[in-house]
């Protein structure tokens, strides 16, 4: 099976020995995955992923020298379209500020240090296709949460969510509501290869690298309101 697609390539930044050696003995336990490297610091991770370009980050948030967020922020600041690794923070707890923050820094998710080592190989795959992270539904919670107690400037401007069609921003949405592509499918009365067309459109069109940015743009933007839904 060396005709399918490439190995994905992951660096494991935490400035913990033991976190950092399991995690990394762990993913190269499977045949898709290859651990380029570790890193001990936000700093060092930095360096590690531009010498070493990996798909993949895992991404502690409390380093020292460097914080997680602000590596995860120099990464993904060359824009979605530089070859910028996707990040998956590391955090110990699911409501945590410092997840917020690294989400609007450029982080494609997270997971919790106590992951199971099955949800850690899926989460590092649907990272590494640029597919909705884990459980939306958690991920909507997340931002909707901090969202609500303190609202993050700076999103994109009326005018670039002006170019979306009237679909394509009721599908961004759709998304930011924690909807999967089926769900959203079966809303909409379309097929799912329809709503990914459109999701990737929105995307491209405001520069986004993932469907956990465009949760995040549709909060910024006002174009979800934090509690405006139940679910």
């Amino acid at each position: 099976m060396n005709d399918a697609s490439p190995p994905v390539r992951i660096v494991v930044a935490d400035d913990h020995e033991v976190v950092r050696a399991g995690f990394a003995a762990l993913l190269d336990t499977q045949p898709d995955f290859t651990v380029l490297g570790t890193a001990r610091d936000g700093a060092e991770a930095v360096r590690v992923c531009r010498e070493l370009t990996p798909d993949v980050v895992l991404m502690d948030v409390r380093m020292p020298v460097l914080d997680g967020i602000e590596a995860t922020r120099q990464l993904a600041s060359s824009g979605p379209d530089s070859g910028s690794p996707r990040v998956l923070i590391l955090t110990t707890f699911d409501l945590d500020e410092y997840v917020y923050d690294a989400l609007c820094a450029g982080a494609s998710g997270f997971l919790l240090k106590d992951v199971t080592a099955e949800r850690l190989f899926d989460a590092v795959r649907v990272v590494a296709a640029g597919e909705a992270l884990l459980a939306p539904s958690v991920t909507r919670r997340l931002i909707s949460e901090f969202a609500r107690q303190r609202p993050v400037p700076g999103g994109p401007s009326a005018p670039a969510l002006a170019a979306l069609t009237p679909r394509e921003t009721q599908v961004l949405r759709l998304v930011a509501e924690g909807l999967s592509n089926p769900e959203i499918a079966t809303r909409l009365v379309v097929t799912e290869e329809t709503v990914k067309t459109h999701v990737s459109r929105v995307l491209s069109k405001l520069g986004l690298r993932d469907r956990t940015q465009a949760v995040v743009t549709a909060y910024e933007s006002g174009l979800v309101v934090p509690g405006s839904r139940e679910s």
